[in-house]
């Protein structure tokens, strides 16, 4: 089996994923994705995936990604896991769907807008 790749994205992260067959190692720009993402519940994240289909032990994960927070980035790597696995086996789509990892979240952060401070927060109104 040669190498499959898929693209995951949320907020401002994106996450270039690559599968190949192995031992269910996940590796996060270098590192371990223990290392990489030290928070348990975004942990979690990462593999729900593969557990959700039962093929945790199965393949080898190489994850480069880029851009946003921690939680961004997991949720971009667990959408491009899930991409993946869809590609390898069209039964996985069901459980996965189910689970929305498939769905891109559209929320992002709102632009400034000009004369406010923030995107909707306005200045202190003054009556007289």
């Amino acid at each position: 089996m040669e190498i499959i790749n898929a693209v995951g994205r949320r907020k401002a992260a994106v996450a270039r994923v690559f599968l190949r067959k192995g031992e269910g190692k996940i590796t996060v720009n270098g590192k371990d994705y223990r290392e990489y993402f030290p928070q348990t519940h975004v942990q979690g994240a990462v593999t729900d995936p593969t557990e959700t289909v039962g093929v945790a032990t199965a393949y080898d994960i190489v994850v480069n990604v880029s851009g946003g927070g921690f939680k961004g980035q997991a949720e971009a790597v667990r959408m491009g896991i899930s991409r993946i696995l869809v590609k390898i086996n069209e039964e996985f789509r069901k459980p996965l769907k189910e689970k929305k990892f498939l769905t891109r979240d559209p929320r992002a952060v709102e632009r400034k807008k000009f004369g406010k401070p923030k995107a909707r927060k306005s200045f202190q109104f003054s009556k007289r």
